[in-house]
């Protein structure tokens, strides 16, 4: 007699180990879907979300304010001196580009290595990965301190006699950083097309019928329009994977190119994209987290999709732990007195309290997870993830600061303090990233219907031929495989 246990082992059938969870709880229907997803694009608007973006459109004009008052008075309104010449415009930039990093990795990694647990929290990433782009670009612009001559790390022709400095890894950084929000921005784009036309099917109001109209191409859900959109997105998947190793290596080469004791190191590239994807897990958990319980996404954003992200952050955390291990050893095994000091003042000098906020908060906090029971709770996955993000902006400032304020002559050593300019365009840089992921929750679909409908099965009591099941209301869905109800699609 078989076991009630489905997953025993039976002698008359192989084992084959426990089931997954699922990846959609709830035993919803595909029509569900569709209307959960679709109907926090098209309902009326509510207090709690204008409320939020009141808020950060404040923040935002404190951002905009801050940097006309930048620009009239000079970049001395910062904190930065001799020898900090490098203060936290940097420190942000490089915070926001590693947040951008998580996007990239669960949309285009795991959709090329077919992991279907991607599918719920896809477009989250991708959208954060825009935003964090966008919060990113604002601090080199400003950074150059002439900000009306930023046209000079441009390529432009060179009847000026100045052409730009193409051995400077901060003209690599404008490569690539465009180069990644471009690809990105295609990418986030192109997976957004079959859910636009379905709002564009369901919306009642003119202006969103027309805006949701062009936003999907004139998507008909045929056989054909299917098959060109999965290799478009397979094409731009596959280009946009190298982006999450090569954008961060980049970014890190600002340091490690230089001759300066504490940038000057190898380690610095994996370095940097171990803790970029880091960052980047650490702020999808901190949106989702509260999105999903705000806009009854549960059966679709599960325990599983944040306990496979916790897992990552497990291991990226390791690798940056590892890292920090590694710069102490390889300062001592290189018998530079100076390269020595520049570690040994990073956990003893002046700003020993952001270098163990940094580890506590980055390798200590993540052996949390390690506890499934904690790693499947969200309000704790949720403070956690915030843990992280500190722990990674206080990674960037100690790289920073800690290796600058104190130079090879202890006459040039001064203390680095941020002043009210410094925190106010910290904070205004959440309110535009916040801004613009509001915008986003409020009229763009939050899920990737499409996909998320590909990793259920289908039940058998549910009728593929009802109107709006494969098209009218409801033309997302991707016909199966001997399915021609799509009439004249060749």
């Amino acid at each position: 007699m078989a076991s009630a246990d489905p997953t025993a082992f039976r002698d008359d059938t192989p084992w084959i180990g426990p089931a997954r969870a699922p990846l959609v709880t709830g035993g919803k229907s595909l029509r569900w879907i569709t209307d959960r997803v679709t109907g926090l694009a098209l309902r009326d608007t509510p207090w709690q979300w204008t409320a939020a973006f009141v808020v950060s459109v404040l923040l935002t004009l404190m951002l905009l304010g801050n940097i006309a008052f930048l620009i009239f008075r000079g970049v001395g309104v910062w904190g930065n001196n001799v020898p900090v010449a490098w203060g936290w415009p940097i420190v942000n930039f490089v915070f926001w580009v590693g947040i951008g990093h998580a996007g990239t990795l669960i949309s285009a990694i795991l959709f090329l290595f077919r992991q279907n647990w991607r599918t719920g929290i896809n477009r989250f990433a991708e959208a954060m990965t825009i935003f964090a782009v966008v919060c990113a670009g604002t601090f080199p612009a400003i950074h150059v301190g002439r900000i009306w001559v930023v046209y000079w790390l441009a390529p432009y022709p060179n009847q000026m006699a100045m052409w730009p400095q193409f051995r400077s890894p901060l003209l690599w950084d404008v490569f690539a950083v465009n180069t990644y929000f471009t690809v990105s921005l295609l990418f986030w784009y192109m997976g957004m097309i079959p859910d636009l036309a379905t709002l564009r099917d369901r919306a009642k109001n003119k202006i969103a019928q027309f805006a949701y109209g062009i936003g999907s191409m004139g998507w008909t859900g045929s056989s054909r329009a299917w098959w060109r959109y999965e290799k478009a997105y397979m094409l731009l998947a596959a280009l946009a994977a190298p982006l999450v190793l090569s954008v961060h290596t980049i970014v890190s080469f600002d340091f490690a190119v230089s001759q300066l004791a504490g940038w000057h190191t190898t380690i610095f590239p994996p370095y940097f994209v171990a803790g970029a994807v880091f960052s980047g897990f650490g702020m999808v958990l901190t949106l989702i987290i509260p999105a999903r319980e705000w806009f009854g996404l549960k059966e679709i954003v599960t325990l599983r999709h944040l306990e496979n992200m916790c897992k990552v952050i497990i291991v990226t955390g390791n690798m940056v732990g590892y890292a920090y291990a590694m710069e102490f050893f390889v300062a001592w095994y290189s018998g530079n007195m100076y390269e020595a000091y520049a570690f040994i003042n990073r956990a003893l000098g002046p700003y020993w309290w952001s270098y163990w906020i940094m580890v506590s908060c980055n390798v200590i906090t993540p052996f949390l997870f390690y506890s499934k029971k904690l790693r499947t709770t969200p309000w704790i996955i949720f403070v956690i993830s915030i843990f992280v993000n500190i722990g990674m902006w206080f990674e960037r400032f100690v790289i920073t600061i800690t290796s600058l304020h104190r130079s090879n002559l202890p006459s040039a050593w001064k203390y680095f303090s941020p002043t009210p300019v410094d925190y106010m365009m910290l904070l205004g840089s959440f309110g535009l990233f916040f801004t613009l992921f509001l915008l986003f929750c409020r009229y763009l679909p939050m899920c990737a219907i499409a996909e998320v409908k590909s990793t259920m099965p289908q039940p058998e009591h549910e009728n593929l031929n009802a109107p709006g099941a494969h098209t009218g209301q409801d033309s997302i869905n991707p016909p199966q495989a001997g399915d021609f109800r799509t009439e004249g699609a060749y």
